[in-house]
């Protein structure tokens, strides 16, 4: 079974798009660590800060998301490429490894927050 063109269209741009935001992310979570450790803030620091912000949850929810879509879409066409493993399977292999990538990065917020 030949892979529908607009579904691969959307794939690959939702592949682009989440790459453009994880860049985004990656850059402000490094700075973020860079400041924290040079300033010499504990763990413990760190955490109570993390607690009293909704800005943080937030950006670590959407950047849970954005990496955990581009994740999935990226094993996609791993298993495709190297593998030659496609087809409904292939999708609901990568499909259930996407959401356990966010299952798990949720649950990283969660603890952070709360």
């Amino acid at each position: 079974m030949t892979p529908h063109p607009r579904a691969e269209l959307f794939l690959w741009a939702a592949q682009r798009v989440t790459a453009v935001f994880l860049a985004f992310f990656v850059l402000v979570h490094l700075a973020t660590i860079v400041y924290a450790v040079r300033g010499g803030l504990t763990a413990a620091e760190i955490l109570a800060r993390t607690h009293s912000s909704l800005v943080i949850p937030f950006f670590y929810l959407f950047f849970v998301l954005a990496a955990s879509i581009h994740g999935a879409i990226g094993l996609r066409n791993v298993a495709a490429e190297w593998l030659g493993w496609r087809g409904a399977s292939a999708d609901a292999a990568v499909s259930l490894v996407g959401l356990a990538l966010l299952a798990l990065g949720l649950r990283a917020v969660l603890a952070v927050a709360a």
